[in-house]
């Protein structure tokens, strides 16, 4: 008969499996097809942060199907901001270092918060900061709302000692995206470049 500790391995294989299979999305406990688990925040076939239509710092025009074949992260900023924003893309510069040959296959993009001052050069030289390969995407003050609204992003302006001192609160986390260009993971502030490194490993597994 098997023994106490062998029953709850064998309980706890069959409820992360049921789990699996109802796609229920846990953060912890999302699976993907082949049975690995991610890190990040399941959110396959959610009906916001589908796609986009903005310039990029080199001044073309971009959308996902630009993207077709690779990992694609997106994470919305400000080069002004003090800490969350540099982290995050230096923490995704790591993950593209850590892939080695298949770095090539994955695609950064940093989406302004503040087009106001993030001009196209300052976007340029933001992003020479981190990785060569990574694209800064700017919209027009006028897409800006419609932008953050269809990805569900929270910004607001806190005003500082000049017109031009103000700082951004905003929502901190990364989209992620799957090699046919579909959103497929959240990736919380925080959460570290191993955690993405391993649910970016699983998506391009499962492109091969």
């Amino acid at each position: 008969m098997p023994s106490a500790p062998s029953l709850r391995r064998v309980f706890l294989s069959k409820v992360l499996s049921g789990v699996c299979a109802l796609g229920l999305g846990l953060t912890q406990v999302a699976c993907s097809k082949k049975g690995e688990q991610f890190v990040g925040i399941d959110i396959t076939g959610a009906d916001y942060a589908r796609d986009f239509l903005l310039t990029d710092h080199l001044g073309r025009s971009r959308g996902m199907k630009d993207f077709r074949g690779k990992v694609v992260v997106v994470f919305f900023g400000f080069t002004q901001c003090p800490d969350v924003c540099p982290a995050a893309m230096a923490e995704l510069a790591e993950v593209r270092k850590q892939l080695g040959k298949d770095g090539e296959r994955l695609q950064g993009l940093f989406v302004t918060l503040d087009p106001e001052r993030d001009s196209p050069d300052v976007l340029r030289a933001y992003m020479a900061n981190f990785d060569a390969s990574f694209l800064a995407l700017r919209p027009q003050p006028q897409q800006l709302s419609e932008v953050a609204r269809s990805f569900k992003v929270y910004y607001k302006k806190v005003e500082g000692k000049t017109a031009s001192s103000y700082t951004l609160d905003h929502t901190a986390r990364s989209y992620v995206y799957d090699t046919q260009g579909r959103v497929r993971l959240i990736t919380r502030h925080g959460t570290g470049p191993a955690g993405l490194l391993s649910d970016v490993k699983i998506l391009l597994a499962q492109a091969a």
